[in-house]
């Protein structure tokens, strides 16, 4: 079908070719017989169009080899196209373009000598500067990768430079210090929803839980105003349900980004690496600095439940740090002055173990 309307237009074409050459051509010699015949201008156009109308006749009745040669010159350059891939296309026009941008700088001069020779010499540079062009540039057609290249590792390296935090490393409040010292570099995303829900927790009923929320909006605070880290808040839509968890939806909006994710939420770790998620967790930092904790170390503590084994009360620190007090049973309720025994460190977090010191009097 396509190959039959290329050769109705191919006719069409031809013969109105045929009819302009026609034209021309009976005009040219009317012209140069005028001097004897002396034609009157009704009759120069009268005799030039019936040399048109020749022109179209012959061209008509006599271009049907010519248009199936120029069907198969076109079915095979569209061959020889197919067979280029879009790189060396994009990088051989680019060339042809720029072969004919110094073709025709060069043919200023070139313009200018008599005779049409001038003319002839701009036609043969415009060929050789388009075909060099072309073909320098076609098989240049690397320069592409390595711009491809470039762009994937910037945005590769953009990714790897976000970083979604969740409320348990907020409230831990370590990671200010962390990027006090220069370790985290990039950009920290604070999803809207966590920074909802660690508004909650502030506003709790709950003591305890009370602290950890207001620590965790100090510690937001003295990272956005006080340290030198760009801090962005996520307010976009992740496609996520209402009543998904807070975890579900933070993994969501760091697969989305391409982000990685700070915590030391042990079960979000877990999660999160299964899901081929990048983690950092700050437990986990803390384990392989192995920091040192020194016995002898006192603190105070208030004891609000038992512990596994017998004899033993359980206290927390603002930052949510669990402290097993030996014989601490007997203090529930109370607020204490401990000292430590020994720190353990493991990948879900850090837990200090302590016996009583001494009880502190009028402390609610």
């Amino acid at each position: 079908m396509i190959k039959i309307i290329l050769k109705r237009i191919l006719k069409v074409f031809l013969t109105l070719l045929g009819g302009f050459l026609g034209y021309a051509l009976i005009r040219w010699t009317v012209d140069l017989s005028d001097y004897r015949f002396h034609f009157n201008p009704f009759k120069k156009e009268f005799i030039s169009f019936n040399g048109a109308l020749t022109g179209m006749g012959l061209a008509y009745f006599t271009t049907n080899k010519l248009i199936s040669k120029c069907i198969m010159w076109i079915s095979k350059f569209q061959e020889a196209l197919n067979k280029i891939s879009s790189k060396e296309l994009i990088m051989g026009s680019i060339g042809i373009i720029i072969g004919l941008i110094i073709a025709n700088l060069i043919n200023i001069t070139l313009i200018k000598v008599p005779n049409y020779i001038g003319i002839l010499l701009a036609l043969m540079s415009n060929f050789l500067f388009a075909y060099l062009g072309g073909v320098l540039f076609t098989k240049k057609k690397d320069i592409l990768d390595n711009i491809n290249n470039i762009n994937i590792v910037k945005d590769e390296k953009n990714k790897l430079q976000l970083k979604v935090i969740d409320t348990s490393v907020i409230i831990d409040g370590r990671i200010a210090d962390i990027c006090k010292a220069g370790f985290l570099e990039g950009t920290l995303i604070i999803p809207e929803f966590v920074l909802k829900e660690l508004r909650h927790i502030a506003d709790s009923h709950e003591p305890e839980k009370r602290t950890r929320g207001r620590r965790g909006l100090d510690v937001l605070n003295v990272i956005q105003k006080e340290l030198n880290i760009k801090v962005e808040t996520y307010e976009g839509d992740i496609k996520a349900e209402r009543d998904e968890e807070v975890d579900v939806r933070l993994l969501k909006l760091a697969m989305e980004l391409g982000a990685k994710v700070i915590t030391t939420d042990y079960n979000l770790n877990r999660v999160a690496e299964f899901q081929g998620i990048t983690v950092l967790n700050i437990n986990e930092l803390a384990k392989a600095i192995k920091p040192i904790a020194l016995p002898g170390e006192e603190m105070i503590i208030k004891v609000i439940k038992d512990g596994k084994e017998i004899g033993q009360g359980i206290g927390y620190l603002d930052d949510g740090t669990m402290v097993v007090v030996d014989e601490g049973r007997k203090h529930m309720g109370e607020t204490i002055g401990v000292q430590v025994t020994h720190v353990l460190q493991t990948g879900t977090g850090r837990m200090i173990f302590a016996k009583p010191k001494y009880q502190i009097e009028n402390v609610v």
